[in-house]
């Protein structure tokens, strides 16, 4: 069988994060594996990303107005000229053998369509450790991606084309939106991992929304749109119903202590109908 093409196309959103986006850009040309191309979709930023970027030979620029990541991420995926996407998120970075790992994973697993890789957690300039809830797995992951999004958009490596049958980033999702694309992935593919530390994820700035109260609102969008999803069969939709009646639970404690309530109510009334012929 002839060797795969595995040309790839680095896409890196980015908005008003110039202070971290040199250090990610050097570690993209650091890569002992050289992409096909590097290109930045700054999602209208008002700070300096322009002339930082277009400074660096190299290094495609594009510029949008504020959409948010999805939006971002899908404009670099469809200008992106690799079969291969690999997305980096602007305030993190790569170890200089991430995409090489990944290559040589795929070379030796042609049958898989997307690998990705161990992380480093920094938060506030501090190495965190990951909790065993946060363990990844490779393979038929489906199941070990509902309760919590296991997945860091920078450390995946998929073809582009199987980006875009799955329908790519959902931009209707101010968040969450990397778990909901990473659930209609694990559904249809085997994902191969690499148990190696190849990323270094930044957290605990402002401008991150992961961390705060009432994400999982989107997650409940995520999960209602894979149960109409007609491949969903099985116990992959009895736990994916499972996981919407605890994330209805969730929210509605948090609501009757936060407001407002008819978002109770609202998630009362989810509740109810999830919870029939859970079986």
């Amino acid at each position: 069988m002839p060797d795969r093409d595995l040309s790839i196309s680095v896409v890196i959103p980015t908005y008003n994060r110039v202070s971290w986006l040199r250090k990610c850009l050097e570690s993209v040309q650091r890569q002992s594996f050289i992409p096909a191309e590097i290109i930045v979709v700054d999602d209208g930023s008002d700070d300096e990303t322009e002339s930082l970027v277009t400074a660096i030979p190299d290094v495609a620029y594009f510029h949008q107005k504020n959409q948010g990541p999805s939006a971002a991420r899908n404009f670099g995926a469809r200008k992106a000229k690799g079969q291969w996407l690999a997305f980096l998120d602007s305030d993190d970075c790569w170890l200089p053998k991430k995409l090489q790992k990944q290559v040589e994973f795929l070379r030796e697993n042609p049958g898989l369509n997307a690998v990705y890789t161990d992380e480093i957690w920094i938060r506030n300039g501090v190495r965190l450790n990951q909790k065993k809830k946060h363990r990844k797995y490779g393979g038929s992951i489906y199941q070990h991606c509902l309760p919590l999004c296991i997945i860091s958009p920078s450390s995946i490596l998929l073809q582009k084309k199987l980006f875009f049958r799955l329908g790519c980033f959902d931009e209707n999702l101010p968040a969450c939106e990397d778990y909901d694309l990473w659930l209609r992935l694990a559904l249809q593919e085997k994902i191969g991992f690499i148990d190696s530390l190849l990323i270094v994820k930044n957290g605990g700035h402002t401008d991150q929304l992961s961390h705060q109260w009432g994400l999982d609102k989107f997650r409940v969008i995520a999960l209602e749109k894979m149960m109409r999803n007609p491949e969903l069969k099985g116990e992959n939709r009895r736990q994916t119903r499972l996981q919407i009646i605890r994330r209805c639970e969730i929210l509605i404690a948090g609501f009757q202590k936060h407001g407002p309530a008819a978002e109770v109510e609202r998630y009362q009334q989810k509740l109810v109908e999830w919870s029939a012929d859970i079986g």
